[in-house]
């Protein structure tokens, strides 16, 4: 059950949304390894503490990528959520079954393409540097063919003449691909 749960959040969700290859690896890997040492867990009856210190090593584990973006860092918790949920339920499996059923469900609508299929985020870097925030919005929606919603700058080089900006826009007439 653990395995189709996570192959439907890895590849029947994620892949197929944000079609990065490195992460499925890691996100199957994840679950399956946390399924494992919870049910070792529960078959030993190995102290508490000793769960909560392999537990304690997987927490100061770093996401190590090139970009890691909070969809999924929420992709790698649902991974871990779902080897623990089997692997604690397994004397319960329609619980189980239900938590992974649940679980799979919001994030597939959390995560649907169609609920906030255009708004955009981008960081731009600019080659002015602009003194007046209206001037730079102009700037940044000419740029960006869309507008703006929100943009912060984060850097500004006056000897290279360069601006840094992290912005929120909401793209026209994107079409979105609803899976």
């Amino acid at each position: 059950m653990d395995l189709v749960a996570v192959v439907l959040l890895a590849y029947g969700l994620y892949y197929r949304r944000h079609h990065r290859r490195d992460l499925l690896f890691a996100y199957v890997a994840l679950n399956v390894g946390i399924f494992a040492v919870v049910s070792l867990l529960l078959v030993q009856r190995i102290d508490i503490a000793v769960g909560f210190g392999l537990f304690g090593v997987l927490s100061i584990i770093r996401l190590r990528s090139s970009e890691i973006t909070q969809q999924e860092i929420a992709y790698y918790f649902v991974a871990i959520v779902l080897g623990l949920v089997n692997g604690l339920a397994a004397a319960w499996p329609l619980t189980a079954l239900g938590l992974d059923a649940v679980l799979l469900a919001v994030m597939y609508v959390a995560d649907h393409p169609g609920l906030f299929g255009r708004a955009r985020h981008q960081v731009v870097t600019l080659d002015v540097v602009h003194a007046d925030p209206d001037l730079l919005r102009v700037d940044l929606e000419s740029r960006l063919r869309a507008r703006v919603l929100h943009c912060v700058v984060t850097q500004i080089d006056y000897v290279r003449d360069v601006t840094v900006v992290d912005v929120r826009y909401v793209a026209p007439n994107a079409r979105v691909k609803v899976r």
